[in-house]
């Protein structure tokens, strides 16, 4: 998941936000007074006025435009754990710790308010990346932490990273984050209270076995050695063809596909191909999620943002 990092590739987001206009700020019901990031944040943006990017269809070659769609999110527990990456809220009474972490160069030290029952991704007993992901409503900032295990009376991670929810800012240049592409989780996972309420209204995360050693706005941070031009660089937006028709699909799947055709969804990590990442709950219908598998790569296309590249 983590590479060591050089320079990487960015593109200016006053002009992405001039471009695409601006999007609603959702919010979490547990945190109804905290943005998750403002309007004018790149994960509330629609992108399906953009173009197409020239190298779209390279891109969709090289990630496998045959392969399927995989919701890795849903209902009950998979491995011992639930299926998602998923997070908790706190106030501002939550004791807070110093966090080890391994990539301590790159982390923000904290303190973490960490809840002692903290959700962890895929369970307490999960050998995989252990997300944990805390927003404290009192002060509308969110914590994020991979890799994170007990230690002692305290605790240990591989990184960390802190937002504020009600800014813009980005990481430092070449900084990962708890995620490889050096952005929040958060705002990309796809949530069932918002499909109860009917609508996505923000990109989503997904993953991509092979990623180029590069990034694009709004990520901060490559973790490949691969210098294949028609590889993903981390932050790479995609959007579902507009041409597609969802009309068939039932309630649930349908609404993460929309949510794809108007906001996309952007690279974030390396993994299975077109895994696209959400936050588990008992409300998700797993056999209506599993229609998703009827989409391919094929049936992507790459947005072309609507600013020059710039070196970071």
């Amino acid at each position: 998941m983590r590479a060591k990092l050089v320079l990487g590739i960015a593109v200016a987001a006053t002009a992405i936000v001039a471009a695409v206009g601006t999007g609603s700020a959702h919010r979490l019901p547990q945190a109804k007074h905290c943005p998750l990031f403002p309007r004018s944040n790149a994960w509330n943006q629609r992108v399906d006025k953009l173009p197409v990017a020239k190298d779209s269809a390279a891109i969709v070659r090289a990630i496998g435009p045959g392969d399927p769609v995989h919701p890795d999110f849903g209902s009950g527990l998979y491995g011992g754990g639930p299926i998602g990456i998923p997070y908790t809220t706190v106030g501002r009474h939550q004791h807070s710790y110093r966090v080890k972490f391994g990539y301590a160069d790159e982390s923000d030290r904290g303190p973490y308010p960490i809840p002692r029952n903290v959700p962890i991704e895929g369970g307490r007993k999960s050998t995989g990346d252990r997300h944990a992901i805390i927003v404290d409503r009192s002060r509308c900032k969110l914590y994020e932490l991979y890799s994170l295990y007990r230690s002692g009376s305290g605790w240990k991670a591989g990184s960390g990273a802190i937002w504020n929810l009600r800014s813009n800012h980005l990481r430092p240049a070449g900084w990962t984050s708890a995620d490889a592409a050096g952005l929040p989780i958060l705002p990309g996972l796809a949530r069932f209270d918002e499909v109860k309420r009917g609508s996505i209204d923000h990109a989503l995360r997904f993953t991509v076995e092979r990623t180029r050693r590069a990034y694009v706005y709004p990520a901060r941070h490559f973790a490949s050695d691969l210098t294949d031009p028609n590889l993903p660089p981390m932050g790479l937006r995609f959007r579902l063809k507009a041409s597609f028709d969802t009309s068939h699909f039932p309630r649930q799947s349908r609404i993460v596909l929309n949510a794809l055709k108007r906001y996309g969804m952007i690279v974030a990590d390396n993994g299975s191909n077109w895994f696209i990442s959400g936050a588990p709950s008992r409300g998700w219908n797993n056999d209506d999620l599993h229609q998703l598998g009827r989409v391919h790569g094929s049936d992507f296309e790459v947005v072309s943002p609507p600013a020059s590249h710039r070196s970071s």
